[in-house]
């Protein structure tokens, strides 16, 4: 089935509906909006920040802002997801109340919603209504598709209140070991990073370093690093006017030109290109 896809003209709100049989995604993911991900049937493999969690079918996952993500095939790779992407103003900025109710996910990298059976009647009854005003694109579509989707977001908000955080377990031991390398460059990703280097960290062997981090994370290991050097560089660009040299010293780049080869890999656009977007 072909996939379903729709942004608004300003870009604060956006949907993409998939069912397939397997799917990875190619490229490394952040974004300014909020991410709500539902998985209609199917596992997979979610790797955030610095875990990888299993994702089942009745799941919400949602995602802040600029918080460096990927799906990957668990062991049953079909699968059927809807994803929407609501850029804050849009979340009930002007409803009373509004900012308690959503405080669930203030200061959170994400959030687990794990819907029961019945539950699931009402979620799954929102992401078919939501992708059935997209696929039909009647008059006002946009503005009921929205409305839906922030009743997802105000139900997994008030069930996060009700039931507290919901974490799942690492699939496995060395996806908690692949964790603390992960963690280490999230913290460290200013400093001088090798795969020779970190194997050695973590007494493991380059070769299966190398390996198993692709396998937890879905990133090769010098991708995962320069995508996170990226993320702070992107966040630099935006709140300072430090110059593009400075930043690129600044996030662990040993030269202006890979920076700005890099940059340009994992945005599409050279760094000072974004400067001016912003």
């Amino acid at each position: 089935m072909e996939d379903l896809t729709y942004q608004n003209g300003e870009g604060t709100f956006s949907l993409t509906h998939r069912q397939a049989l397997s799917h990875h995604m190619a490229t490394s993911h952040f974004h300014p909006t909020y991410e709500i991900y539902y998985l209609l049937s199917g596992k997979r493999e979610f790797f955030i920040r610095d875990r990888t969690l299993v994702i089942q079918e009745g799941d919400v996952m949602i995602v802040s802002p600029n918080v460096l993500h990927r799906t990957t095939n668990a062991a049953e790779p079909q699968h059927e997801r809807l994803i929407l992407n609501i850029h804050r103003d849009l979340m009930l900025p002007s409803q009373e109340g509004g900012k308690e109710v959503l405080a669930p996910l203030l200061g959170a990298d994400y959030r687990i919603v794990r819907c029961s059976l019945q539950e699931r009647l009402y979620t799954d009854e929102l992401a078919r209504r939501i992708i059935g005003e997209v696929q039909r694109k009647e008059p006002g579509f946009e503005m009921f598709a929205l409305t839906l989707a922030q009743q997802l977001l105000l139900f997994s908000c008030r069930r996060m209140a009700e039931k507290g955080e919901e974490q799942p377990e690492y699939p496995s031991p060395m996806h908690e070991r692949i964790s603390a390398v992960v963690r280490h460059i999230n913290e460290h990703y200013m400093e001088e990073l090798s795969l020779q280097l970190l194997a050695e960290r973590f007494f493991i062997s380059p070769y299966y370093l190398s390996r198993f981090f692709k396998e937890v994370t879905g990133f090769a290991f010098v991708e995962y690093v320069n995508s996170v050097r990226v993320k702070e560089a992107m966040k630099l660009l935006e709140e300072t006017g430090m110059k593009a040299s400075l930043i690129a010293r600044k996030v662990g780049f040993g030269s202006v030109t890979h920076f700005g080869r890099v940059f340009r890999q994992v945005t599409g656009h050279p760094p000072l290109f974004y400067r001016k977007q912003l």
